[in-house]
């Protein structure tokens, strides 16, 4: 029997062995799954701190290469509170909108009280709605569904948590060093491609956030529109509860 013969082995044999049959076990065994809700937690937080404030710059591209800016401030608390103001242009300035999980409202100054919006509306035309300008973590909206690997990238298939968020589906290429989006592609319910995003150009902005820069999308349901979001500053801040509140949305500019 193998455990009669082990024991007649010399006993300085017997270590080597071990290892060799822990080394064989480790080829012939199937390695550990990746853990993909792992990933996503970790893409996340690579993207921005769990609260804090950040300033970026919005770009619609016409077909025929003109183009319209917006620059927002925006605060982020936990995974379903943020809030962007406008800084301009000034026909936008001091609008500013709240997202508390998947409800959204836009505050217009002397119009009265805020109005409701969706996820799928825009704030500022162009390719990016709502839901991109006022992103939540991926995790807050998404599980993830498969994953598959690459000597440099994970694919995670994620299926929205309920039919309230902007897309059903989304298939997110990370890049597996930096664990950052390069890609995402966006689906509907019915499978139909709804927009591609591209992250680009990492930067360091301090504190431990290294990320893209630049986020570019298009649509085939926009045919030759382009809309471009370029991160400026992104840093942690502590942010009160009451600030994620509709009374709130009027006074966004002391936070600054």
């Amino acid at each position: 029997m193998l455990w009669f013969k082990l024991l007649s082995m010399n006993s300085n044999w017997i270590p080597v062995l071990f290892l060799q049959i822990l080394l064989l076990a480790c080829f012939v065994m199937p390695a550990g799954a990746v853990d993909g809700a792992d990933i996503l937690s970790q893409v996340d937080r690579n993207l921005q701190p769990e609260t804090y404030e950040m300033y970026r710059k919005l770009i619609n591209v016409e077909p025929d290469g003109s183009k319209k800016e917006f620059v927002l401030y925006t605060v982020k608390k936990g995974q379903d509170k943020m809030i962007a103001l406008f800084l301009s242009p000034a026909s936008e300035k001091g609008r500013s909108t709240l997202r508390l999980g998947e409800n959204m409202w836009l505050y217009i100054p002397n119009v009265g009280k805020p109005i409701r919006i969706t996820s799928l509306q825009s704030v500022i035309g162009g390719v990016f709605n709502n839901s991109d300008i006022l992103r939540l973590d991926y995790s807050a909206e998404y599980d993830v569904a498969g994953v598959k690997e690459t000597d440099t990238t994970y694919l995670l298939d994620l299926k929205a948590k309920t039919n309230a968020i902007a897309y059903d589906q989304l298939k997110m290429v990370v890049d597996k060093k930096a664990l950052v989006p390069t890609t995402i592609e966006c689906y509907a319910a019915s499978g139909m491609l709804i927009k591609t995003l591209y992250y680009k150009e990492t930067k360091d902005f301090g504190d431990g956030v290294v990320r893209p820069s630049v986020l570019e999308t298009d649509s085939p349901l926009y045919k030759n529109y382009k809309s471009v979001m370029i991160y400026a500053k992104i840093q942690k801040k502590d942010l009160a509860d009451e600030v994620f509140t509709l009374n709130y949305l009027s006074k966004v500019e002391e936070l600054r």
